[in-house]
């Protein structure tokens, strides 16, 4: 048996809370990698994200400035990184990161050696919750019909476009389903605060949510699809739970949304499945999602067929899945020295 290569990969979305990010199940995959021994640098925005603390998983942490703060200081930070730690591929997984990381993916490359596996800019706002009706027609998937609105002043006049119910989004996360106007101008308000503008409206449309994470190569092909529906739900509309489904109606859909879009990198697509087995794309969303170690259960790993690629090899697309595969979400209490708070809120790094 051949030695594993070893890598170093850096992973930002290590919040494993309530609504938690991708980073700690891409990790997972990543240490369960048949051709790589990986050694994780995590990176952090909040000096309370539970992925720190998990020496298990990341093997060192450093904190980085907020998507806000611009490109130019997250340059300057990763190249301090850089520097310290060596690092052969970054996978960002939040989706207000990746403007950023899509920007410098260049420069990462050329002036420090770190590949990424990223969509295009182009690719990147082609399927913006703002545009996805448009970019269901073109490439020959169902869309809910929706419009962007910038203020609450525009929701009296939706009911001359939407009957109600309709969903209220917020152009990176949140969705809530509106009742009335007034409800409406409530999630308006609501999810603006913390998303900003503008506001997704879109058509409400009854049945069973199924999503699917997938991988596509940028050329066209999809490395990998593993469909799921959700058997648990909080509050939040975070599955809790969920089981891999035998649907190839839904393989076919993703097949053909990355052929069209060549989409570059790990994805989710979100459906609705109607009672007459029709098929709508509620959102894709341009990175693993937060359930993708159910892929891995299921025999397709698909955080490291997306180093293999990053890393120019030539990766063949997973023909199989395993169907009636469960996860079960569930939280734990870490112990932590409060040295090891104090260390990365004052020096950034752990």
């Amino acid at each position: 048996m051949t030695s594993k290569k070893k890598i170093t990969v850096a992973v930002s979305g290590l919040n494993n809370i309530d609504s938690p990010g991708p980073g700690i199940p891409v990790i997972r995959a990543l240490k369960e990698s048949e051709h790589f021994d990986v050694r994780i640098i995590g990176l952090s925005y909040e000096t309370l994200e539970p992925g720190l603390y998990m020496r298990d998983l990341v093997d060192k942490s450093y904190s980085i400035p907020l998507p806000s703060s611009g490109i130019a200081s997250l340059l300057e930070r990763l190249k301090y990184i850089q520097e310290m730690e060596g690092i052969q591929v970054i996978i960002p997984n939040f989706d207000a990161e990746l403007h950023s990381f899509i920007k410098l993916a260049p420069q990462l490359k050329s002036d420090f050696g770190i590949e990424t596996f990223l969509p295009s800019q182009e690719q990147f706002e082609s399927r913006h919750k703002s545009v996805l009706y448009e970019f269901g027609e073109e490439n020959g998937v169902k869309v809910p019909y929706s419009k962007m609105i910038f203020s609450a002043a525009e929701i009296p006049a939706l009911k001359n476009e939407f009957s109600y119910p309709l969903v209220i989004k917020g152009k990176y996360y949140d969705a809530s389903i509106a009742a009335t106007s007034e409800q409406a101008t409530n999630y308006f308000h609501k999810i603006s605060a913390k998303w900003g503008l503008p506001i997704i409206v879109q058509e409400f449309v009854s049945g069973n949510e199924v999503n699917v994470t997938a991988i596509g190569d940028g050329k066209g092909n999809c490395i990998g699809a593993v469909p799921m529906r959700k058997l648990y739900i909080t509050d939040k509309g975070k599955a809790w739970a969920g089981v891999s489904l035998d649907d190839q109606q839904l393989i076919e859909i993703t097949n053909r949304v990355i052929g069209n879009s060549k989409w570059k990198g790990g994805c989710e697509l979100e459906f609705i499945k109607t009672k007459d087995g029709e098929y709508y794309l509620l959102e894709m969303n341009p990175r693993f999602p937060a359930w993708v170690y159910l892929a891995v259960g299921c025999g397709q790993n698909h955080p490291e067929a997306l180093v293999r690629m990053a890393l120019g090899e030539d990766v063949k697309p997973f023909e199989t899945y395993d169907i009636g595969k469960l996860f079960v979400r569930y939280s734990f209490d870490q112990i932590v020295d409060l040295s090891d708070f104090e260390r990365i809120s004052t020096l950034g790094e752990l």
